[in-house]
């Protein structure tokens, strides 16, 4: 590599730089940029050649590097990433003559030529080396087609290729070593933060993380087209509707599968006054408002507290909506009746339009199926819900700010037939 080529490369390369390319037809545009790529990349070989080189000569230790990575970082100026695939690559291709060769030929780029270094670098260390070249010439042949990352998963399976036997053997051990560590490191935590919110974190094994999956993505998709909720938000709502659903079949065991409790620790007057505070059994607080929603389909344990606030008598527990009822209640509404929403029975709660805390009876004139994201609207007070008609099916009116002449409203949805 003789110091009048090199000058000659640089001078051509200043010229293809400055040229006019506005003058060039489209065909021409096209072919002057493929033939500068595969310059650039028969340049990176020779540009790993000399790395190699002056690696192997330890320079960059006599000039006090820390490596040949930090070296050429610091006098190209480039990141420590670059600088590092580079060094690493060069020494890929310098125990690599095949490779190499397809380099300078241009039959593969520098990233390509990175990926399969590091495919046929993975193989089995007992590996016999006619494998080797074979997995590693069918990864050239294959860089003519394909980018990249699509190369990449190729190399990910290259040993199927060459050595199905083998490849059958080691996937089926590395499987199994997965599925062990997974099945080991199965973890799941709810940490109370202190400020309303309850952080969720575990590990599942890709069945567990399958059956989870299955039951959460039918309840991921967005409601309607104005969707207010991010997806985040919807994955963490489809969550408590499953727990929720659990809860409804009462086959979870004894200690297990009921309604949420909520244990009232203050004077009860207080909470039909919407003032209560409510504690679950976990030790979380709720609001007033989720208090009154939990309590229309919930079994409510009523405790009678001294001034000292000792509890004196724990009344019996009372379900709600249940029964008889519920099926009447299923039977009339067929699922959430809140305009527009098509959630059935099952994912729905029993709504006390007069609260019972207010004094409502728990009947079928006083009730309505409403599912939990609506439940939860309707307990915020802007919209109203009525009985009315001589279906006596639920109506609801709107707040102003939806509709300023607040048109009663129904949901024809589950009654078309």
């Amino acid at each position: 590599m003789s110091r009048e080529a090199l000058e000659q490369l640089g001078e051509v390369a200043s010229k293809c730089a400055t040229a006019s390319v506005w003058t060039l037809g489209d065909d021409e545009l096209v072919d002057s940029l493929d033939t500068i790529h595969q310059a650039l990349q028969t340049l990176t070989a020779a540009q790993l050649h000399l790395i190699r080189e002056i690696d192997g000569r330890g320079l960059p230790i006599a000039q006090h590097a820390s490596s040949t990575a930090v070296w050429l970082r610091e006098r190209h100026r480039i990141s420590i990433h670059a600088a590092k695939r580079l060094a690493d690559l060069a020494k890929a291709v310098d125990e690599r003559p095949a490779l190499d060769t397809a380099l300078v030929a241009g039959a593969v780029n520098a990233e390509q030529a990175t990926v399969i270094a590091t495919a046929v670098r993975d193989l089995p260390a007992d590996l016999g080396a006619d494998l080797v070249d074979e997995a590693e010439a069918v990864l050239i042949g294959q860089a003519e087609q394909f980018e990249p990352t699509i190369l990449r998963k190729a190399g990910e399976r290259i040993l199927a290729h060459v050595a199905p036997e083998i490849a059958d053997a080691r996937d089926a051990a590395a499987l199994q070593r997965q599925e062990a560590r997974a099945w080991q490191t199965r973890a799941f935590q709810l940490t109370r933060l202190g400020d309303g919110r309850v952080r969720v974190t575990g590990w599942l094994d890709e069945a567990g993380a399958a059956t989870v999956n299955a039951a959460l993505d039918p309840l991921c998709a967005p409601r309607h087209d104005n969707e207010p909720r991010t997806p985040g938000q919807r994955r963490a709502d489809a969550l408590v509707e499953v727990c929720d659903l659990a809860t409804r079949t009462e086959q979870l065991p004894d200690n297990g599968g009921q309604r949420p409790h909520v244990m009232v620790t203050v004077p009860f007057e207080l909470l039909e006054q919407q003032f209560g505070i409510g504690v679950l059994d976990t030790g979380g607080r709720l609001s007033p408002t989720q208090v009154r929603q939990l309590a229309c389909d919930a079994q409510l344990i009523p405790a009678v507290l001294d001034g000292d606030g000792q509890v004196l008598d724990l009344g019996r527990t009372r379900r709600l909506i249940t029964g008889s009822l519920r099926r009447a209640l299923e039977l009339r509404d067929r699922g959430c009746a809140f305009p527009g929403c098509d959630r059935p029975p099952r994912w729905c709660d029993g709504h006390h339009i007069q609260s019972w805390a207010d004094g409502g009876p728990t009947s079928l004139h006083n009730s309505v199926l409403l599912c939990g994201y609506h439940h939860r609207i309707i307990h915020r007070g802007q919209w109203i819900v009525r009985l009315r008609g001589e279906d006596g099916r639920p109506e609801f009116i709107p707040p102003a700010y939806v509709d300023p002449r607040q048109r009663p409203r129904r949901n024809p949805y589950h009654h078309r037939t």
